[in-house]
């Protein structure tokens, strides 16, 4: 790339965006700016700039794309994050900023998988009553509220930081940061008898072992289904794909 440098603006704190922010940053030509919501504590930050916190929703992330001068827009969250992605869309198409959603392919089920595959958190709390007692629960912090008032189950919550109310009232905390081992995973299910999985399908490689292990103990999954990327809006599945697109785009 020539001429003056370039302002791309990577929306999320994911695995991903973090690689991506890595190789962008090291290109003298770009200014690489890494945007975090801020729902974990002490997050690992990226290389290049990091701004922490919302924009005020599409109208305030338009703003900031103008202010800034951003000549591309990456939206690396995660899987499930699925306001910022429509209103990154919705801001893209009110300043004309290219936009490239990085999305990590989703997990696939594998011979002697016993998974239930369901649209949302509320339908995952619907499913539980039929496939087990001992609920092996990591679908993050911010939704446990949709399993309150399954109140004759356990529940084995792991999570980065602590979550808070409203939760079911027969739960144990496991605050933890991937990545994770299937040896581990395998110990954690024994050790807590955990005779069901729910999960959402991030992809990430770093979560996946638990599959694996719930696949040796003949344990149940439900899987949570992903939210669909906003319609139009081109898709790459790695960073080193996200970087060709950013280099295209440019020039």
């Amino acid at each position: 790339m020539s001429g003056a440098e370039r302002h791309i603006l990577i929306l999320g704190g994911t695995t991903e965006a973090r690689r991506l922010a890595a190789e962008l940053a090291a290109d003298p030509a770009l200014r690489v700016t890494s945007s975090l919501a801020g729902r974990v504590a002490a997050p690992r930050l990226p290389a290049g700039e990091v701004r922490i916190g919302g924009f005020g929703g599409p109208e305030g992330l338009a703003h900031w794309l103008r202010e800034q001068h951003v000549a591309a827009l990456i939206d690396a969250t995660h899987p499930f994050a699925g306001t910022i992605s429509y209103n990154a869309a919705r801001a893209a198409a009110a300043t004309g900023v290219p936009l490239l959603a990085l999305r990590r392919p989703g997990w696939t089920a594998q011979p002697g998988d016993d998974w239930h595959d369901v649209a949302s958190l509320a339908d995952a709390a619907r499913t539980l009553p039929a496939l087990g007692e001992r609920v092996f629960l990591t679908t993050g912090r911010m939704g446990l509220g949709a399993f309150a008032h399954l109140e004759d189950k356990w529940f084995l919550v792991r999570s980065v930081d602590a979550p808070e109310p409203p939760m079911p009232p027969r739960t144990e905390i496991v605050l933890d940061r991937g990545p994770f081992t299937l040896e581990g995973e395998r110990e954690l299910l024994a050790r807590y008898a955990v005779d069901v999985l729910v999960t959402k399908d991030s992809g990430a490689t770093a979560t996946a072992p638990k599959l694996t292990a719930a696949r040796e103990a003949g344990i149940p999954v439900v899987m949570v289904r992903r939210p669909p990327t906003p319609e139009g809006i081109p898709v790459r599945r790695d960073p080193a794909g996200a970087v060709e697109w950013v280099r295209g785009t440019l020039g």
